[in-house]
């Protein structure tokens, strides 16, 4: 990220930047992604002030995190019950004497919300500073502690056990091992050093282990480090309505062709009952290895999970492997498919610098395009494929889905069950009938932050439903 031309937010000066500033943007995609939330469709809609202010919105929301973390349960080990039981009791532990009150969702039962209490902007800041890679500060939004391989700097008094302020690079721009940093950084709370600046950075990489132990973070939300490890997998809250739409029943045979890190694989075969066969594919070996984990730790049977590129996981040669169950696959192999497409993930949150160039966030089309051309192919006729993407654009989003429309005659857009996001947006070509069809989480449209802990059940659902991380899912049956 170091020399990336970014647009700050104006009136901001360079060394501490405003309590959480909008997202940081190269010009050339705050300019693209603006004709996307401003374009010709959506403005005869909603006004050009309206459009703009969403698009205002939706950078302001991208820097924070969303207002409740969603932790999915694995119900073939515990009920749903017993765990959020557990699970209050951990929370009791790292927060005494605060109250923070778990819900479950009334249309996905499996998972259970947990308001995120913040930004709490009275903290007290310390002499003594920490500034982490934007990564690990995302992490930390999010209810990490900070782990060593993710301290840049440290003050050069610093020692085992003081209490330090936690600050954000979000430009990149800090030298690893600096004793103090001018550049642009975010507060991100308080914590207690659980290792010296000496022990930090004694070598020239990073030692392992955790750096500082968060005691006041801005936001305030649990860490999941080792708790309940095979009864619950903490999921994005759109990632989980994904496996309920595509409704995989016991015994068939599904495909989730962009598996890692096997979030929607576990819960796939969950659904199922693990009773079934559910095929994980990746191309990269080290995410395959995570896969692998969490269906190891979730006691899981019925996955098989290979390393192979989906736009070759289809063959026509009917000797060999593709007669068992190896990829590459014969035509027609599977009742349902799911490709969470490789995408720009300009819908992830917290995400306060996006270095990304134009050329890159543009690049996915041509590869979701290709893959979803392959999960066609392999689709029994009268077989479910979702389509899903974790980012914002209409290029990678409806606009697939009037390129899919167009291109395959056999596929019809489906009524999505269930349907907790907005519909989709227009600018795409697609009639309103259509674009009802689709499902959109759109972190413009969050709802204002409140209390989230005096909230009724009924606001509270409705928060988490809205404010979230920027998701896409499209459902197509193919017709017989």
């Amino acid at each position: 990220m170091v020399g990336v031309s970014l647009r700050l937010k104006s009136g901001v000066r360079k060394s501490e930047m405003s309590f959480f500033p909008k997202i940081l943007l190269r010009k050339e995609v705050e300019d693209y992604l603006r004709t996307v939330y401003i374009n010709t469709e959506l403005v005869a809609t909603l006004g050009a002030d309206e459009a703009e202010r969403k698009f205002e919105c939706l950078q302001n929301h991208l820097s924070h995190p969303p207002s409740f973390t969603t932790v999915r349960v694995n119900t073939l080990l515990a009920s749903v019950e017993h765990v959020k039981q557990l699970l209050g009791e951990e929370i009791r532990k790292q927060f005494p004497g605060v109250i923070i009150p778990i819900q479950q969702h009334p249309k996905l039962n499996d998972l259970l919300l947990i308001p995120v209490i913040g930004p709490r902007k009275t903290l007290e800041r310390h002499p003594v500073q920490v500034i982490v890679g934007a990564q690990c500060g995302n992490a930390v939004l999010r209810g990490a502690h900070v782990y060593s391989a993710g301290i840049l700097s440290a003050s050069k008094w610093m020692k085992t056990g003081d209490n330090v302020s936690v600050y954000s690079d979000v430009e990149g721009k800090c030298r690893r091992g600096a004793t103090e940093f001018d550049g642009t950084k975010v507060f991100i709370g308080n914590g207690i050093s659980e290792l010296s600046r000496s022990e930090i950075f004694c070598s020239n990489s990073p030692v392992k282990g955790k750096g500082i132990k968060m005691t006041e973070p801005v936001y305030l939300s649990p860490s999941f480090d080792n708790v309940l490890p095979g009864y619950i997998f903490l999921q994005n809250l759109p990632s989980a309505v994904v496996s309920h739409v595509l409704h995989p029943q016991p015994g068939e045979r599904v495909l989730d062709m962009c598996a890692a890190p096997g979030g929607k694989t576990t819960h796939i075969a969950s659904l199922m009952s693990d009773q079934g066969e559910v095929i994980a594919m990746d191309k990269i070996a080290n995410k395959m290895e995570t896969v692998k984990r969490n269906v190891s730790l979730l006691k899981l049977n019925s996955i098989q999970a290979y390393c192979f590129n989906g736009t070759k996981a289809v063959t026509r040669d009917t000797g060999g492997s593709a007669q068992g169950t190896r990829p590459p696959f014969l035509p027609e192999s599977f009742h349902r498919i799911l490709l969470d497409a490789p995408c720009s993930g300009m819908g992830q949150r917290p995400r306060m610098i996006c270095p990304s160039s134009l050329k890159e966030l543009l690049s996915y089309q041509a590869l979701q395009r290709k893959l979803f051309t392959v999960a066609v192919e392999l689709l029994l006729p009268g077989g479910t494929l979702v389509y899903s993407t974790c980012t914002i654009t209409l290029s990678e989003n409806e606009e697939q889905v009037a390129w899919a429309l167009s291109t395959f005659p056999c596929l019809q857009l489906q009524a999505q069950e269930p349907h907790i996001g907005g519909e989709g947006m227009r600018g795409a070509g697609l009639s309103p009938q259509l674009l009802k069809l689709l499902q959109r989480f759109d972190p413009s449209s969050a709802m204002i932050r409140d209390d989230v802990i005096d909230m009724s059940d009924e606001d509270g659902v409705l928060m988490a439903n809205t404010d979230t991380i920027g998701f896409f899912i499209a459902k197509f049956l193919k017709k017989i």
